[in-house]
């Protein structure tokens, strides 16, 4: 068996149980995906995905104006009226098939 050597890491509690459930789903312990995640910082000479700050920020209702509220309900309206719908079927089946349930 090849030598080891440990890494301590601090990680936010939900987000390690969140990755703990994933990882069980999966049968991998947790230091294996660790392992995995750091050969393939090795193979790939770098993180093994983008890392970047995404082009579009999810809207806030919170942070609307009443105006720019009102500017997402007239393009939701527009939408709905063009067809540009999705069932309530292919919303549940898309968060099952994102969320592993």
């Amino acid at each position: 068996m090849a030598r080891t050597s440990n890494i301590y890491v601090r990680v936010e509690p939900s987000i390690k149980e969140q990755a703990e459930i994933v990882l069980e789903k999966l049968g991998i312990p947790m230091s294996n995906a660790v392992s995995i995640f750091l050969r393939q910082v090795v193979m790939h000479n770098g993180l093994p995905f983008d890392v970047k700050i995404p082009s579009e920020k999810p809207l806030v209702l919170s942070d609307l104006s009443s105006e720019e509220f009102n500017i997402e309900m007239i393009k939701a309206h527009s939408d709905f009226e063009a067809g540009r719908v999705y069932s309530t079927e292919e919303v549940e089946n898309d968060l099952k098939r994102e969320f592993g349930i």
